[in-house]
């Protein structure tokens, strides 16, 4: 989240439900969610895993079907190599106090994980030996750093972007695996107290090439920001309609592009989830515009939602502390996956097995079977 003082905000988003921001005077009316919901003929299959933890996860990366890597509080990742049929859970060496709020997974043995925190406490590390050792591979050095979330373009290339200070950004860049370099000079001007939500590890999305999308919120407006050339220019679109936002705790969360055109986001009031909101837009144009899709039949933002990559229909599934829901026309209308509830994280790496993370440890394995 935006700042320290709203890393607790997030840490514990059901218990602060309570204490909603007053922005109902800006959120539309909300259709109604039965009417725009509809069971299709063939359901995901979801199986709850056994990780070995209690820790909340907060992002979840699969190489494969059967390779898994996810990230947690207290300093902890999960691993499967079978396909969730067993995890192991350990703790990062002088992590403990770290919150995991993002992972990439590049195979069996590689993966990076950062954390988000104040100061010192934003970190990346590289594990090569399936999680036995870690290297820490860089440190944040600036108090009012906070880090939200990376993506990568290849197993060696990535970008991370972290809250907003002296008006900018910030941008790190790894262009070859080994050391990430402070971009934050090519940052777009932000807006005061613009910021990311360190929800899922989703806030940023790459594509093949050097094309990045980054959602923001915290301040006057939500918005898209590109990039066409690896971070070195940016453009801001603020035509994202998603209510509430404009508040400290609302905005962009989450999002997704299945191609240089097509994309779709999430997010609302991250603290108000019990409230309906108007959670998820879609962009035809690269996200120089965005129109609103249904909302999710689940209450409260969206905190993670991906595209399901090869299936013949535009499958997108998206979940919050609220629950959790699937579509199969890119939001037009949506189903619910009954009971699954306090979820941050979604991602797939086939069209057939995904995963959610979730609090207190728990993993779910989505199976689709057409």
């Amino acid at each position: 989240m935006a700042r320290p003082r709203t890393l607790s905000i997030l840490a514990t988003p059901l218990a602060a439900a309570a204490a909603v921001f007053a922005c109902s005077d800006r959120i539309a009316p909300v259709p109604d969610f039965a009417s725009m919901s509809r069971q299709p003929s063939s359901s995901p299959t979801v199986t709850p895993q056994v990780s070995r933890t209690s820790f909340r996860f907060f992002a979840v990366s699969p190489v494969n079907d059967r390779v898994v890597w996810a990230g947690a509080a207290g300093g902890m990742f999960a691993r499967t190599t079978d396909g969730g049929t067993t995890w192991i859970s350990r703790q990062v060496p002088g992590a403990a106090a770290l919150q995991f709020r993002d992972v990439h997974g590049v195979s069996e043995m590689v993966a990076y994980l950062m954390s988000a925190g104040g100061g010192s406490d934003n970190r990346i590390y590289l594990t090569e030996d399936g999680g036995d050792t870690w290297v820490l591979q860089y440190q944040a050095t600036d108090p009012r750093s906070f880090y939200d979330c990376f993506d990568f373009w290849t197993p060696t290339r990535a970008l991370l972007f972290g809250d907003s200070f002296d008006d900018r950004f910030t941008f790190l860049k790894l262009p070859d695996g080994d050391t990430w370099e402070d971009i934050s000079n090519q940052s777009p001007e932000a807006q005061p107290g613009e910021a990311g939500f360190a929800a899922s590890g989703t806030c940023i999305k790459t594509l093949a090439g050097q094309s990045a999308w980054v959602g923001t919120g915290a301040a006057a407006q939500a918005r898209v920001l590109a990039t066409r050339d690896g971070g070195d220019t940016w453009t801001a679109s603020d035509d994202v309609p998603i209510e509430p936002q404009g508040t400290p705790t609302s905005g962009v969360v989450s999002i997704d592009f299945r191609d240089r055109f097509h994309g779709i986001l999430g997010g609302g009031d991250v603290v108000a989830s019990t409230i309906p909101q108007l959670n998820v837009a879609r962009s035809e144009d690269g996200g120089a515009t965005w129109r609103l899709t249904a909302p999710t039949p689940f209450p409260g933002a969206v905190y993670g939602l991906t595209y399901v990559p090869g299936r013949n229909r535009l499958t997108v599934v998206a979940t919050g502390p609220g629950g959790s829901a699937w579509t199969t026309d890119e939001g037009n209308t949506w189903t619910l996956l009954p009971g699954i509830t306090n979820c941050w994280a979604v991602a797939f790496a086939s069209w057939k097995t995904g995963w959610l993370a979730c609090g207190a440890g728990r993993i779910f394995r989505i199976d689709f079977s057409d």
